[in-house]
């Protein structure tokens, strides 16, 4: 696995210091709506380019406590890194879950997406962010819309990152979202752009609130997408810092001689045996979190900078 980071250090999550940068409130507003959002600027920032990472919290959760719980600012503030959390409103969905389900929010440039991509592009147009490293990522119903953000807005984003989320276009209406996070087989739309951007995802096996069978979904409609269709699978075991077990799948092309090189990974399955609906690795003082597993965070962030090569 390479050592990748916004400098050029190794990744790695330092919990014992502060967050030093700055994390501000925001707002966004167009045709479809107003979202606010929460910014974090590390304290290093001086007008360089910077990557971004687009971060969308779970249901009933919000940016201060989807940012505790990953500690995504940490990691941003070591690399150099701007993170960006854009929030639902109460208003939109009762739960505060992104309308993943709903038809209006799976297309570009309408509904939600259309929002969440009218984030992005601010925080590209009010600071240097370097265009080849604008990466999302979600949790749980953040996950699902950051597949579908994946989909509809591949010339965007560089990367996805999904944990405990489900396909793109798995429901459409909200008994079908429930058929879906219980398992039922994949109803998920072929892809509206034909192409399928690299994937990190995490799923505990025994989450009982999204079937981990839809990281299979994900991952199964990834391949069929992938244009190449050379891609090849190496598979690895391991643990986390903290005991939870994991099985991590990558997917790279075949080089010259037919092996598969990491290094080239496209794609990344992580299975995180006995967890449930929980961010792998995260702080206990967020919600749905799992301090036991593997770093979703920081093996997130590996994953997005290992798909950009710099100069």
């Amino acid at each position: 696995m390479r050592n990748l980071s916004c400098r050029g250090g190794p990744l790695r999550r330092q919990a014992e210091k502060s967050e030093a940068g700055r994390f501000i409130n925001g707002s966004y507003s167009n045709a479809h709506g107003k979202r606010g959002y929460k910014l974090y600027i590390p304290s290093s920032y001086t007008g360089q380019a910077l990557p971004l990472i687009v971060m969308l919290h779970g249901c009933t959760q919000g940016p201060d406590d989807f940012a505790t719980g990953t500690g995504m600012n940490l990691i941003a503030e070591q690399q150099q890194c701007i993170v960006v959390y854009p929030a639902q409103e109460q208003g939109a969905n009762s739960s505060k879950c992104w309308n993943w389900f709903k038809a209006m929010d799976q297309k570009r440039d309408q509904g939600e997406p259309a929002l969440i991509a009218g984030i992005t592009r601010e925080i590209m147009a009010n600071y240097h962010i370097d265009q080849r490293r604008v990466f999302i990522a979600g949790m749980s119903a953040g996950g699902a819309m950051a597949a579908i953000m994946a989909d509809v807005y591949p010339e965007l984003y560089t990367a996805v990152g999904i944990h405990s989320g489900l396909p793109f276009g798995a429901a459409s209406d909200l008994p079908s979202a429930l058929a879906a996070m219980r398992g039922a087989a994949s109803q998920s739309k072929a892809s509206s752009s034909g192409a399928a951007i690299p994937i990190i995802i995490f799923h505990g096996d025994q989450d009982h609130t999204v079937n981990s069978k839809n990281a299979d979904h994900i991952m199964t409609r990834y391949l069929d997408s992938n244009p190449s269709g050379m891609l090849s699978a190496q598979k690895e075991s391991g643990y986390g810092k903290h005991g939870r077990r994991y099985t991590r799948t990558h997917y790279a092309e075949n080089d010259s001689s037919g092996q598969a090189g990491i290094k080239s990974a496209h794609a990344e399955h992580w299975v995180i045996h006995g967890a449930g609906h929980a961010w792998s690795g995260g702080n206990s003082q967020g919600s749905y979190t799992d301090a036991s597993g593997p770093d979703a965070s920081t093996e997130m962030l590996r994953f997005f900078l290992s798909q950009v090569a710099l100069p």
